[in-house]
C-alpha cells in the first residue's frame, strides 16, 4: 500500500461514501489503465505512472497519481498520452456528468488536482537544475515526501520505479540514473530494503 500524499488525508473521508456505493477496478502492476471520454479515473490505493510518447519515439513520464488523486483524458491536452499502475492499484472511475452534478464531489476533486498541480510544477523546476545528481535527488525526495512510507531507516518508496522512469522523467539516460542511484547509496542518503524497495534515509518522517 502507499500511504496517503501529506496533506490529503481528510480528501479520503470526503469520499469514502462514493467508494462504498461503487465496484472499485483492480489492477496488477505494469497494467494499463483505458483511458475514457468524459471520464476521470480517481487511486484510491497505489500508484499510476503518466506518460506520453514523444515524437522521437520515447517514453516521457509527465507524473505519478497516487490515493486521492485523479487523471484521465478530460485533464490533459497531450497526444498519445498513457497511464500504466507501479503497483497493485485500486482505482475509481467516475462519469465527467457525475462530478458535476454532485458540488461535494466536484470540489473533493480540484483539491486533489491542486496536489497533482503542485507536483508538476516540481517536476518542471527539477528539470531547471543543471546537476544530474541534484535532479535525481530532488526527485526521489519529491517523492519520498508525498509517498513514502514510514520505516526504521527513513521513508520508504513502496513502488517500482524503473530507472528509465527516473530517467524519463528528468530527461536524463537510464546509465546516468544508475551511476547517480550508486552514489547516493554509496553516502548512505539512499538503501534498498529486504523487499529491494527504495528507502530516503535523511528526510524527517
Amino acid at each position: 500500500m502507499v500511504f496517503t500524499p501529506n496533506g490529503q488525508k481528510g480528501l479520503r473521508t470526503s469520499l469514502e461514501d462514493t467508494y462504498q456505493r461503487r465496484d472499485l477496478v483492480h489492477l496488477a502492476a505494469g497494467s494499463r489503465v483505458p483511458l475514457l471520454r468524459q471520464h476521470i479515473w480517481l487511486v484510491t490505493r497505489g500508484m499510476v505512472k503518466l506518460s506520453c510518447i514523444t515524437e522521437q519515439g520515447d517514453d516521457l513520464v509527465l507524473g505519478l497519481a497516487g490515493p486521492n488523486e485523479p487523471f484521465g483524458e478530460p485533464l490533459t491536452n497531450i497526444d498519445l498520452y498513457e497511464a500504466s499502475t507501479l503497483c497493485d492499484s485500486d482505482l475509481l472511475c467516475l462519469p465527467i456528468d457525475e462530478i458535476e452534478a454532485t458540488p461535494h464531489l466536484a470540489v473533493t476533486l480540484v483539491k486533489s488536482m491542486a496536489s497533482r498541480m503542485r507536483q508538476s510544477e516540481a517536476l518542471i523546476a527539477l528539470l531547471g537544475l543543471r546537476r544530474i545528481e541534484e535532479r535525481v535527488r530532488g526527485f526521489l525526495e519529491l517523492l519520498a515526501q508525498d509517498y513514502g512510507q514510514p520505516c526504521d531507516q527513513g521513508l520508504r518508496l513502496n513502488l517500482r520505479l524503473t530507472h528509465q522512469d527516473i530517467a524519463s522523467a528528468l530527461s536524463t539516460t537510464r546509465v546516468t540514473v544508475t551511476r547517480v542511484l550508486g552514489l547516493l547509496k554509496e553516502e548512505g542518503w539512499l538503501q534498498l530494503d529486504d523487499q529491494r524497495q527504495l528507502v530516503i534515509s535523511h528526510l524527517p518522517r
